[in-house]
């Protein structure tokens, strides 16, 4: 735990200098990027990688923050500091909602992976169609200039607000990593009968993992909203941002640490290259994404992160079957 801790303040560390180095919008707007999608990316590896709770919707989460930190703030006139707490407990709220209704029922695999898309469809619509959310049209949040209002001048500021948010997502995966709950969480994962014969409640375990993955989506959301200034249903609810989330997670490696920073940067360097060899094709992203992943599942099924554990996995088999 203690190494952990030490390598997340080092980590910090390194990307808070990052806007004092340089003032390139260019460098800022990638850092602010990878780390906004290092959040979603961990959010998800939460609850699908250290859980094994695959989930196909977690832009219901990411959604359900972002409007919450807008709706605050137009129609409450809530300051965003506490509409960021408050989006996230939302975000948690309705984790814990769609929780209860999946592992009450014993939903799992590719089952409850269906049940978490039906639930962000659901929820978009719903946005669609209420007038407190813009239905169509979205929301747009006004600019107030300042540190106060969270909108700042540059993407200095931005940078050290998602760092902050995936510091804090940081430290609770290093918990979860040393503590008694992720301990139950994993075995919950690899073995659910067997966790529960040594005393595990399997649903109150789950339930709480998807708490947690939901609230750290909600401040995805929210985070989106207060770069952006805008929300409409399509990008809090599409099915783009759960791809983001769970892409990035995988090919970094899941159930790891440092797995989805390493699969946000390298998707964000694949994007940006494409974006700059090939123009803004539509759906090339998604294209990268699915060739990316098939590639790391065929060759590297531990991510990025275990890309020297596989590598040499392969080389002592080929070894083997030499001998």
């Amino acid at each position: 735990m203690k190494r952990d801790l030490a390598a997340i303040a080092a980590f910090a560390l390194v990307v808070a200098l990052l806007p004092l180095v340089t003032s390139s919008g260019v460098v800022l707007n990638f850092a602010m990027m990878v780390l906004y999608a290092t959040l979603m990316a961990q959010a998800w590896n939460l609850l699908g990688g250290y859980g094994g709770q695959f989930s196909f919707g977690h832009a219901l989460f990411f959604g359900t923050g972002a409007y919450a930190q807008a709706i605050a703030q137009l129609q409450w006139g809530l300051n965003p500091w506490p509409a960021l707490a408050a989006a996230m407990l939302l975000a948690a709220a309705v984790g814990l909602f769609v929780g209860a209704l999946s592992f009450r029922y014993g939903l799992k695999g590719s089952y409850f992976a269906l049940v978490t898309l039906a639930f962000a469809e659901v929820f978009r619509v719903l946005a669609l169609s209420v007038p407190f959310t813009g239905a169509g049209v979205g929301l747009m949040v006004p600019l107030k200039g300042g540190a106060a209002n969270m909108q700042f001048e540059g993407r200095a500021g931005f940078v050290w607000l998602s760092l902050a948010l995936v510091c804090a997502a940081f430290v609770l995966t290093a918990w979860l990593r040393h503590s008694r709950f992720g301990a139950w969480l994993q075995a919950v994962r690899d073995n659910e009968d067997a966790a529960r014969a040594i005393g595990v409640d399997p649903f109150r375990t789950k339930l709480a993992a998807i708490g947690l993955s939901g609230a750290l989506m909600g401040g995805a959301g929210a985070f989106y909203v207060q770069v952006f200034q805008y929300i409409d249903p399509g990008i809090a609810f599409g099915p783009h941002t759960s791809v983001e989330a769970l892409v990035a997670a995988i090919v970094g490696g899941m159930g790891t640490l440092w797995g989805p920073l390493l699969g946000a940067a390298t998707l964000h360097v694949l994007a940006d290259l494409t974006r700059n060899l090939f123009g803004n094709l539509p759906g090339l992203n998604m294209i990268i994404y699915g060739c990316v992943l098939v590639l790391i599942v065929m060759f590297a099924p531990r991510g990025v992160v275990g890309v020297g554990r596989s590598v040499r996995d392969l080389w002592h088999s080929q070894e083997r079957r030499r001998d």
